[in-house]
């Protein structure tokens, strides 16, 4: 008798638990949708919904833009010294597509504090020949070959030092 009593009560108990959790979830996600709808009853008792598209302008001004828009046509360098890519790409057997926010993808790499590599990513097309064309113009600049990785999977070009602003530059001059 006291078994079948306890197993009553542990049901009654997870019963009463669902139930909780169930409102609980169900009030938690109706306060945190925003809508703009106006609940109202009527003389009959049932309610009727009015939905106001003219208040909805205010909640456009605080969604987030979808996707990040064109930069602004410049002749020359902007102020804050992004420059825009050419009009035409150059004839090359390879390119190098700017990042979402229209920037060169050419970044520094540190690792265990004092291992320095630059990293150029985005690169589509021939990536031994960005290879070949990088090590000679880094030659020209250093006086010797500095190493590189090339890793065709993810189309990206790892040089062992710190030669980010110079890559950038150069890219910039071939017309990136």
């Amino acid at each position: 008798m006291a078994a079948a009593v306890s197993s009553i009560s542990v049901t009654l108990s997870k019963t009463v638990w669902n139930k909780n959790r169930l409102l609980f979830h169900t009030f938690r996600r109706i306060s945190s949708a925003a809508c703009l709808r106006t609940h109202s009853s009527s003389d009959r008792g049932g309610t009727s919904v009015t939905e106001s598209t003219d208040e909805f302008c205010f909640v456009e001004r605080l969604i987030p833009p979808t996707r990040i828009p064109s930069p602004p046509k410049h002749t020359s360098p902007a102020p804050s010294g992004w420059t825009p890519p050419s009009e035409t790409p150059p004839s090359l057997p390879y390119m190098i597509r700017r990042s979402r926010m229209h920037n060169i993808p050419v970044y520094s790499d540190i690792k265990h504090g004092n291992q320095k590599n630059t990293i150029v990513r985005k690169v589509e097309g021939d990536i031994w020949a960005l290879n070949k064309d990088m090590k000679e113009h880094l030659q020209q600049l250093t006086g010797r070959e500095p190493p590189t990785k090339v890793n065709e999977v993810t189309m990206s070009i790892r040089v062992k030092g710190q030669f980010d602003m110079e890559l950038k530059e150069w890219l910039l001059k071939l017309g990136f």
